[in-house]
């Protein structure tokens, strides 16, 4: 559905963790009537596997949404980010360090997601989930034409990234291994 309309303004399908802000984003969701907009599927207990009904389920969000809403969880950073990449659907990113040790601002400036950020990842990063109505409201106004672009646009900047985190990790498994073997 590169060229296509896709019938979904948005999608969210996962986990909602009492006092969290997934629930705060399900409630800016239903207040504003977006929910109606968006393909958004909550249940409230994580499930470790998932069947091949709830993985159709989540492919066709992704395929047929333009933006995919990824808010924290247990971390900050999550497979759905990725996932929305690979279908073309634009990662409305949480943008705030969750508890554990995967980076502190006071430390890293860049953290929470300096890896994507620095790589100029094509993302809407948001601080806090009061701001998507005003995210929503501006995407409805994009033409198709626009939409198109920046799914090419995003398609290719996932390429690139997974080109570049390929090299990078290849050349450092190899400069390990060669300083290993000169000792």
């Amino acid at each position: 559905m590169l060229h296509d309309e896709r019938p979904y303004l948005c999608n969210f399908l996962g986990t909602i963790y009492e006092n969290s802000s997934r629930q705060a984003l399900m409630n800016i969701l239903k207040k504003d009537g977006n929910d109606k907009l968006c393909w958004v599927s909550a249940r409230e207990h994580w499930q470790p596997q998932e069947t091949n009904e709830s993985l159709k389920n989540y492919q066709d969000a992704l395929l047929q949404s333009d933006l995919t809403l990824c808010p924290v969880g247990v971390n900050t950073e999550c497979y759905r980010i990725y996932e929305a990449c690979s279908y073309g659907s634009i990662p409305v990113v949480e943008d705030v360090m969750t508890a554990g040790n995967c980076g502190n601002t006071s430390v890293h400036h860049g953290a929470p997601l300096q890896l994507l950020k620095s790589m100029g990842a094509p993302f809407i990063f948001i601080k806090n989930w009061k701001e998507l109505p005003a995210v929503l409201e501006k995407e409805k106004t994009i033409i198709l034409q626009e939409k198109i672009e920046r799914r090419k646009m995003l398609l290719q900047w996932y390429q690139h990234f997974k080109t570049e985190l390929k090299m990078k990790f290849t050349n450092i498994l190899e400069s390990s291994f060669l300083m290993n073997n000169k000792s």
